[in-house]
């Protein structure tokens, strides 16, 4: 029998041990290593040529690197002489040399020099070369995993519902990015995203800005989706004719993937969140944040991004207290508001 009844109205939730038992905990997030993880925007690559992607070994255990040389490629980022780390930070470099011994390859990847090995037999061979990862892109944002696959089934309820949106023309916005540590577990701040019940409760500015009786979830393979009706007089989308929700005032697309994946859309642009675990009871929370139209920054649901970020840490962090208490063991979901947590759950105990 499933740990989670798929017919919600029967359900209960998690068990507490998913969020305080750290033998749980490591055996959920070993897998996380398997799914396709957001990389960055190619305008990142714009600045630099060289892009070192921490926020992805920390999900998948593999440093890895971003680099263009007319071709965007994700590359190990782990020497092949001594496993020394060849970027620490973002460049600009036609080629890359290891700080350790001096060892240089090609932005493709490829051995180019190693001081003092002219007597090295059978050397180089392919396997000097460093390791490559898939990288796949859709409309400018790039994705990568370890062992790659199903990519075009991993993307397309993006693609169904946006892709009239031009992202390849968002730009990077330094000045959003933000990382928080929060003492919390990761599938706590994954909960909270996934449902907008507390939203009255919790965000007032943010309830000020969506009609709460019009917010709907939908489900799909992998994640969720919430839609958030912007109130009369509020900033939307212009949408197209070509969107499923032509006519309709959007105020935001609040998309979830698993594990840990969440790409806000909103009018102005968008706001990525990257779910990082870093132990039972502390996450890592990611943001970078895309402009598309500077003019509506700092309007309607996008708004004040920090503000609803502290009010979901104070609730998110005083529910881990709760969840760690003898009291607690499993509660019950709303079969109204609380599909996407349902959906979740069930994705997280089945793999």
């Amino acid at each position: 029998m499933s740990l989670i009844d798929p017919d919600i109205s029967k359900a209960e939730t998690l068990p507490s041990r998913f969020y305080t038992d750290a033998e749980t905990h490591e055996k959920t997030v070993a897998e996380f290593g398997n799914h396709w993880h957001f990389a960055a925007h190619q305008s990142q690559l714009e600045a630099c040529d060289v892009l070192p992607l921490e926020h992805v070994e920390a999900l998948t255990k593999e440093p890895m690197i971003l680099t263009n040389d007319g071709e965007m490629r994700c590359l190990s980022n782990v020497c092949t002489h001594r496993g020394m780390l060849i970027a620490n930070e973002p460049c600009s470099a036609s080629v890359l040399q290891c700080p350790y011994h001096g060892r240089t390859f090609g932005l493709d990847g490829k051995f180019r020099n190693m001081p003092e090995f002219e007597n090295v037999q059978n050397f180089p061979s392919e396997a000097d070369n460093l390791a490559e990862f898939p990288l796949e892109e859709w409309n400018g944002l790039l994705f990568t995993t370890i062992d790659g696959g199903g990519f075009d089934d991993w993307i397309a309820p993006l693609v169904e519902r946006l892709g009239w949106l031009p992202l390849s023309e968002f730009k990077h916005d330094e000045s959003r990015h933000r990382d928080y540590e929060i003492d919390a577990n990761w599938a706590l701040y994954v909960d909270n995203y996934l449902e907008g019940f507390h939203i009255p409760f919790v965000h007032n500015a943010l309830h000020g800005a969506l009609d709460y009786d019009g917010y709907r979830t939908e489900l799909f393979e992998g994640g969720v989706l919430q839609i958030g009706i912007a109130r009369e007089g509020e900033p939307s989308f212009d949408l197209p004719e070509s969107s499923p929700d032509y006519g309709q005032e959007i105020a935001a697309y609040y998309y979830w993937i698993f594990p840990g994946l969440m790409l806000n859309f909103y009018p102005w642009g968008l706001s990525v969140n990257i779910i990082s675990p870093i132990s039972v009871n502390r996450t890592k929370i990611i943001y970078h944040g895309y402009v598309w139209d500077e003019n509506k920054l700092g309007e309607g649901a996008g708004a004040d991004l920090d503000k609803v970020e502290m009010e979901d840490q104070f609730v998110v962090e005083a529910t881990q207290q709760g969840v760690s208490s003898s009291a607690y063991e499993r509660g019950r979901y709303s079969p109204t508001r609380e599909t996407g947590v349902h959906h979740f759950h069930r994705i997280l105990t089945s793999q």
